[in-house]
């Protein structure tokens, strides 16, 4: 049964790495060693809870670690890069270009809250579950990236809201 979970959400693993990333290379070691701790701590799962819930935090707790580790410059070729789909029209590509451009520029925690809404269509409940923070932080991050993406969007620059505290 928790095999058979486990594979059922790898489609979903593989479009959140790779949405997050930007790097087909990186995203698939993500997800795999996403897939390797969950195998290896299948006991810790516990039944009844929410399977997608617990792959997805693993996945998030990995990419932590990632984030503080040193780690080398390289650039790595693939061959399937340069056979990627084209979209319809020169401005649809454009359109996506900029989103992507303007998701890169977010901080990583509204980034993150963000694609778990919109890519893989998480409730609040569960994202917060995902990373481990309060539902109303989730709402927050969400309201705030919401905003930012739509200033970076429209050609604004993103104002930063400080208040004078007495």
């Amino acid at each position: 049964m928790e095999s058979s979970a486990i594979l059922a959400e790898i489609p979903r693993l593989r479009r959140y790495a790779r949405a997050m990333l930007g790097d087909r290379a990186a995203a698939d070691d993500l997800v795999q060693d996403t897939l390797e701790r969950a195998w290896s701590r299948l006991s810790q799962w516990r039944p009844g809870s929410d399977m997608r819930a617990w792959l997805f935090g693993i996945m998030h707790n990995l990419r932590i670690d990632q984030l503080r580790r040193p780690r080398l410059s390289t650039h790595s070729i693939d061959v399937d890069d340069f056979d990627v789909p084209t979209r319809p029209t020169q401005t649809d590509e454009l359109e996506l270009r900029d989103l992507e451009s303007a998701l890169s520029r977010l901080p990583d925690e509204q980034r993150e809250t963000l694609l778990l809404v919109a890519l893989e269509e998480m409730s609040y409940a569960e994202i917060a579950s995902t990373l481990g923070i309060p539902v109303g932080t989730v709402m927050s991050r969400l309201s705030r990236g919401r905003e930012r993406l739509r200033l970076i969007m429209d050609g604004q620059p993103p104002s930063a809201r400080l208040r004078v505290v007495r």
